[in-house]
């Protein structure tokens, strides 16, 4: 079991080809013993990155990523497992897991394509949002607990609502300690955050985790803000949707989706 004391000033720390260990940055928002999944899906997009580089995959845009959350993500060493499922010259499909005590915690599927000049007849985005340099911090740790929230920093656009919030989120830590990480795998690495910014119910009382995330990227964000336009639905049978129009400073990049499991939260 890692550590979970003491300041470091990276999420993930490397300990061997494709294992890391997470530091208490990483702390979980609804258990102190787990990993919050948001940094972990940023390390995925990072490894993938660093396969494909490492065996000459072609160069191309990683368009969609979708995770699988598995089970419990304990705080503890991992390895992170990456592979090719459907090599091509403009359009690939590869595929991350990632294994904690021999058990395969979470599934990732990315979908990469061949950078193509579309400007031409680039259009139907949503407006940009309000740059966070013209808002205020807002504490987003007034309504979460956990390694993880208190490393960001939150502006929020307008007034917080529930199930409704848009907002911008950075951080100060680096993804992986020591090591220079693309701005696809810093943003990504924020992006599970927008279940925890426009909360419907009091996370003390229900519980609504997401089992999954899928991100579709139309364009590769750019800066060290991950903005979240974001609306949250509570289905009336134990389901729930969080939706999120995503930006970066220069304006939208795509859309995230998180189907999350909504409950009582028991004692």
């Amino acid at each position: 079991m890692v550590e979970t004391v003491g300041v470091r000033s990276g999420y993930f720390e490397r300990t061997g080809e494709g294992r890391y260990k997470p530091t208490a940055h990483v702390g979980g928002a609804w258990r102190a013993d787990e990993q919050h999944f948001s940094p972990l899906g940023g390390l995925i997009v990072h490894a993938i990155e660093q396969a494909r580089a490492a065996e000459g995959r072609p160069e191309l845009l990683m368009s969609r990523i979708s995770f699988d959350i598995l089970g419990k993500i304990a705080l503890e060493e991992f390895d992170v497992h990456v592979e090719t499922v459907r090599p091509g010259k403009t359009i690939e499909l590869t595929e991350a897991t990632v294994v904690i005590g021999g058990r395969a915690v979470v599934r990732a599927r990315a979908w990469l394509l061949a950078a193509v000049d579309t400007d031409i007849v680039a259009g139907g985005a949503p407006v940009a949002l309000t740059p966070p340099e013209q808002l205020e911090p807002w504490a987003m740790d007034s309504v979460w607990s956990g390694g993880f929230i208190e490393s960001l920093h939150t502006r929020v656009v307008g007034r917080p609502q529930p199930g409704r919030t848009t907002a911008w989120v950075s951080t100060g830590h680096d993804l992986v300690e020591g090591e220079e990480v693309s701005p696809l795998a810093s943003f990504v690495a924020l992006i599970d955050t927008a279940n925890g910014i426009a909360v419907r119910q009091e996370p003390t009382k229900w519980m609504f985790p997401n089992v999954d995330l899928t991100i579709h990227l139309h364009r590769q964000p750019e800066g060290e803000w991950t903005g979240l336009d974001t609306e949250v639905t509570f289905g009336s049978s134990g389901q729930g949707l969080t939706s999120t129009d995503l930006h970066d400073v220069n304006g939208p990049v795509g859309h995230a989706e998180q189907i999350l499991t909504v409950r009582p939260l028991t004692t």
